[in-house]
């Protein structure tokens, strides 16, 4: 009987836990099972969503664009300066057809002037997120970028002559912008006390020096030598100081995250920027532009012994990686304009390996980009470090 009375007993038991009708079970299985089905929907439609991926997008993704300007500037320096008189190296480049040159200029306008209206729609419709990037160390950097592209894109248009008015209406319109943020951005450094340089700086805080640098290079194309003097001596002063802090790996430069690392690139970025700059305003590769440019070159040795530092960044694609393309591009440019005065084969060897390595980079760039479409669809672990994808 005890055990007839266990077996009913058990079963009595296995069919309340069984059974679908009880009250104190259906919520249960309906919390199990509609999470699920909320949580797949509300990914897809997410995945699809153009508000989603405003919140998403920050300025990092202006790297893209800074790359594709970069490359187009040094085809337009490369064919610029590949006449017959030239070195049997440059006149390697002459075997390339013209439309390339304005496919890519072509492909770069498109990609800008897409980021762009992404960047406004975002501006338009989550500021708050845009102030959350302008308070934070490494994304206000960042915000030099779009106007960092368009001048490069300008210099390098072929179809607008650096001494008509839309040429000059342009730089206006992309230079005053950074001004505004050289203003904000050196005042903190200069009367905050939390904003000073020694907390605040790190490898991304070169962009306002390059800012100022491709702007003062616009200018003297223009022939405006003042100006240009301007904004040269406003991004190489703060470069030296910047430098020097970065090289002392502070507070501010020694914490960056693993996956940012590819922005330590930017080292070499600044002073090519800088040895070009000069190079435009003074009217010859000098001795202060070959200068910068053995300096640059000595932070790109530094920093390709070294690939350990850039492993744990490697691991996974991100839109960091296109932290790599623009320096060498800039270096490529800065090599063209060395050899272009040294005349050496030597100096030509090493411009010709730039410039291939700088165009290799951007194509595989662009086929990791291609192949990782849904960069735009990752979530962020934080509102206000947009710049961590």
């Amino acid at each position: 009987m005890e055990d007839q009375k266990t077996v009913a007993d058990d079963s009595q038991i296995i069919q309340v836990v069984i059974d679908p009708s009880k009250n104190n079970i259906e919520p249960v299985s309906k919390e199990e099972s509609r999470p699920v089905e909320i949580f797949d929907k509300k990914t897809s439609s997410s995945s699809l969503s153009l508000s989603e991926i405003l919140k998403r997008f920050h300025a990092g993704y202006f790297r893209i664009s800074m790359s594709l300007c970069s490359q187009a500037l040094l085809w337009k320096i490369l064919r610029d300066n590949s006449t017959d008189d030239a070195h049997a190296f440059r006149r390697v480049f002459r075997i390339l057809p013209s439309a390339s040159f304005s496919l890519l200029w072509s492909l770069a306008l498109f990609a800008l002037a897409s980021l762009s209206l992404l960047y406004l729609l975002r501006c338009f419709f989550h500021f708050e997120k845009v102030k959350a990037e302008f308070l934070h160390r490494v994304g206000v950097n960042y915000l030099f970028a779009p106007w960092i592209s368009w001048l490069l894109l300008l210099q390098s248009s072929p179809f607008i002559s650096p001494k008509s008015t839309y040429y000059q209406v342009l730089w206006w319109v992309f230079m005053v912008p950074i001004v505004v943020l050289d203003v904000k951005i050196y005042g903190q450094w200069f009367t905050k006390g939390k904003r000073f340089l020694s907390t605040m700086a790190n490898p991304a805080s070169q962009l306002s020096v390059i800012g100022n640098l491709v702007a003062a290079q616009a200018a003297a194309r223009m022939g405006w030598r003042e100006s240009a003097m301007c904004m040269f001596s406003l991004g190489i002063t703060h470069y030296v100081v910047l430098f020097v802090t970065l090289y002392q790996r502070l507070t501010g430069s020694s914490n960056l995250p693993a996956m940012l690392r590819p922005v330590f690139f930017l080292f070499i970025a600044a002073p090519s920027m800088a040895s070009l700059a000069w190079n435009s305003i003074s009217g010859r590769f000098d001795i202060a532009a070959k200068m910068l440019f053995f300096l640059s070159l000595f932070l790109f040795l530094s920093l390709v012994s070294r690939p350990t530092l850039f492993k744990k960044s490697m691991k996974k694609f991100g839109i960091a990686w296109w932290a790599y393309s623009f320096p060498v591009s800039i270096l490529a440019a800065a090599s063209v304009e060395y050899a272009e005065e040294v005349t050496s084969t030597g100096a030509h060897v090493l411009m010709l390996l730039l410039s291939l390595l700088s165009l290799l980079v951007l194509l595989l760039l662009l086929i990791f980009t291609a192949i990782n479409t849904n960069m735009l669809t990752i979530p962020l672990h934080d509102p206000k470090s947009a710049t961590k994808q």
